[in-house]
């Protein structure tokens, strides 16, 4: 739901994929979540496995309360560990499978800063990766989560920023469930002081996603109506978030009542109970003649009824499939009201246009330090528990957003 120049930083390049990866959309995957569409965009950084990890020492069952003892020592410029701990997938299988592994401290390169991870976001996708379940699978083994922040504890020959002790963000693609990274130091990001470990880690994809989704691909404009589907998620309530920072008239509908309360929260004008209510229905009476646009990451019969609900020249966003199913929207219902559907492959744009990606970026940034966005805090999880974390995520009982604090 994975681009920024947070801070004083820009990022140069978030992602590098083809399109063709995420193009093929794979409709057999089951158990998607709301969560599946920050999988189409964090599947554009997933094709290059972060190699910084090195050979286990050793392995042990992903068990609660489990943890390892680091050995310090000092290196120039900062104090950093000489063994690190890491999420490892080895084989794809059951997420109890996962194992913990103490890891030599990668050893630090020209150009590289040393990051202490203070937390990893947990996304939906990353629990599809280590089961095998997504269409893109990586060579075993690999350290899974993308979306990493720390605190810089070295820098390599020839950085002179960030500095020791910024904090930053790394979008990886791999390698982020660990307790350190070492990653180039013109692709970290600072982060505002505005945004929290936690926020940090898990906003870029989802908040991306909608920004270019609402601003870039739609177009829309304050006043108007906005229905997102499956607004209790992180890719639905990130929609919320940035369409009423818009000026949107923001409609929320989620399975739960505490999801409702969060889109409420963050600046839904009105809600629906999408397991008792028609959600078409009732979108429409609330808007008086339907809505200019439907936010769909679900897809399947919510996503093909809800295109009904839409006005004259109405857009249908195209987010995502968590249903597990793609929708047959009926040609007769966009022609008659001259509707569109636009799709949004916000991962494959970034690859093809990095420096407008920027631009976007530095856009929504300037609308999170200026208060008009505000990033839900994650639920956090510790490090030990990564795979009830993603067993949480696959079975959607996380409200917002997961991360997990080493």
């Amino acid at each position: 739901m994975d681009r920024a120049a947070l801070g004083s930083n820009s990022l140069q390049a978030t992602t590098s994929k083809s399109g063709e990866d995420v193009d093929r959309v794979d409709a057999n995957a089951q158990g998607r979540d709301s969560a599946e569409a920050e999988a189409r965009a964090h599947a554009a950084m997933r094709r290059t496995v972060w190699a910084a990890v090195g050979a286990s020492d050793s392995c042990r069952r992903l068990v609660p309360g489990l943890s390892g003892r680091l050995r310090r020592r000092s290196r120039p410029g900062a104090t950093t560990v000489e063994s690190m701990r890491a999420i490892v997938c080895n084989s794809f299988a059951p997420l109890d499978q996962l194992a913990i592994e103490d890891r030599p401290s990668p050893d630090l390169a020209a150009g590289q800063v040393r990051v202490r991870v203070t937390a990893a976001g947990v996304n939906f996708v990353d629990a599809l990766i280590v089961q095998g379940l997504y269409q893109i699978k990586p060579p075993l083994p690999f350290v899974a989560g993308g979306e990493t922040v720390g605190v810089v504890t070295e820098l390599g020959e020839g950085v002179s920023s960030p500095a020791i002790g910024d904090r930053v963000l790394i979008t990886s693609g791999f390698g982020g469930f660990a307790t350190e990274m070492v990653y180039p130091a013109n692709r970290v990001l600072v982060v505002p002081a505005s945004l929290s470990d936690g926020q940090a880690a898990t906003f870029m994809q989802s908040y991306m996603t909608a920004y270019f989704a609402l601003v870039h691909r739609a177009q829309m404009q304050p006043g108007q109506w906005l229905l997102v589907l499956g607004a209790g998620g992180g890719v639905g309530l990130a929609a919320v978030d940035v369409g009423r920072a818009l000026g949107l008239q923001v409609i929320a509908a989620a399975s739960s009542a505490d999801k409702r309360e969060m889109a409420l929260s963050r600046g839904a004008v009105a809600v629906i109970d999408s397991t008792n209510e028609d959600v078409k229905v009732r979108a429409k009476e609330i808007s008086g003649d339907g809505v200019d646009a439907v936010y769909d990451p679900i897809g399947g019969r919510v996503g093909e009824e809800c295109l009904r609900a839409l006005r004259e020249d109405g857009q249908f966003i195209v987010i995502g499939f968590a249903s597990g199913d793609i929708p047959k929207l009926p040609a007769n219902q966009v022609l008659l009201r001259n509707r569109r559907v636009t799709g949004i492959d916000w991962g494959a744009w970034v690859g093809r246009n990095p420096a407008a990606n920027q631009e976007l970026v530095a856009q929504l940034i300037a609308l999170i330090e200026s208060g008009a966005v505000h990033p839900v805090e994650p639920v956090s999880y510790p490090f030990d528990q990564a795979a009830q974390a993603l067993a949480d995520q696959q079975q959607r009982k996380v409200v917002g957003k997961a991360v997990l604090v080493p």
